[in-house]
């Protein structure tokens, strides 16, 4: 008799549990104003090439003349570079390389940044894209006038825009070019005469308008990656030889690459070429953005 009422009375407590428990559920999830957290998607790549065996042998031998007049173990010693300190492989690498020759050394420096969000509301590549925006704002690129397509997208112009070496000059800037024969013959004629021209492209700057001459100057960039721009930087410290760096920067999805190729010439009334300069730094970023895709 005693055995009844004790079956009842946990039947009565399963039936209150379980539907003190599913109200509950439903009341929670059924609130106005409670949606659901999202999580942003992963970055599309998880890993970073190893940077000092990104460029080619042949490539850095293009790159840095002299070279090949070294030892073999010289040689071998000059292509393996110097490997970026960095306390976290799997987010920045990067690689550097530099060679003497009797006219001028030059120096390669590329980089190499897997962004990572830790915000679950924005994903790896939007944080990338806002760092990008910011490097590309610091450039401080002439006559963009917000024409990249990576702007407009909320990010604010970064203070190291102020932090640039003083006395450097950009192609095109007004200071002219450095070489004052230069300067000398380009003001001496109205009309721009070969020489002139000539003189023109060995400074970086860009020929005179309308003379049909390719645009020097930094600059944003089609075709690389998901944004990129060039920036070319001419310095002089004191009484030595000039020194002109092209930086090549973009991003390919949640990846940024930086590329940093530099000449100083031997003499110090020789101003580097910034057209070369130019070109070889574009096409070893092409051909890093296609070891990132694999």
């Amino acid at each position: 008799m005693a055995y009844v009422p004790g079956v009842a009375l946990l039947a009565a407590l399963a039936v209150g549990c379980s539907a003190g428990s599913g109200g509950g559920a439903s009341d929670a999830d059924s609130k106005p104003g409670n949606p659901a957290v999202t999580t942003a998607p992963p970055g599309k790549y998880r890993t970073l090439p190893a940077p000092c065996r990104a460029v080619p042998d042949s490539t850095l031998k293009d790159l840095l003349p002299g070279i090949d007049q070294l030892s073999r173990q010289q040689q071998e010693k000059a292509l393996r570079g110097a490997a970026t300190i960095t306390y976290d492989t799997d987010r920045k690498v990067g690689c550097s390389w530099k060679s003497t020759a009797p006219d001028s050394s030059r120096n390669l420096t590329i980089d190499f940044e897997r962004v990572v969000s830790y915000d679950p509301a924005v994903s790896d590549e939007d944080r990338a894209r806002a760092l990008y925006v910011k490097k590309e704002n610091a450039a401080e690129l002439p006559g963009t006038g917000g024409g990249s397509p990576e702007k407009g997208k909320g990010a604010t112009a970064s203070a190291e825009g102020e932090e640039k070496e003083k006395g450097a000059s950009k192609p095109g800037d007004d200071q002219g070019s450095a070489d004052p024969s230069a300067s000398s013959s380009a003001s001496s004629s109205a009309a721009p005469s070969p020489s002139a021209s000539s003189s023109a492209s060995a400074s970086g700057a860009p020929g005179p308008s309308g003379s049909g001459d390719e645009d020097l100057r930094p600059r944003v960039l089609d075709g690389l990656g998901d944004a990129a721009f060039l920036d070319d930087l001419l310095t002089r410290a004191g009484s030595t030889a000039q020194h002109r760096t092209v930086s090549v920067v973009f991003r390919t999805s949640n990846v940024l690459v930086t590329v940093r190729y530099g000449e100083q010439p031997t003499l110090v009334t020789k101003v580097p070429d910034s057209k070369e300069l130019q070109e070889k730094a574009r096409s070893l970023a092409r051909k890093l953005a296609e070891v990132i895709s694999g």
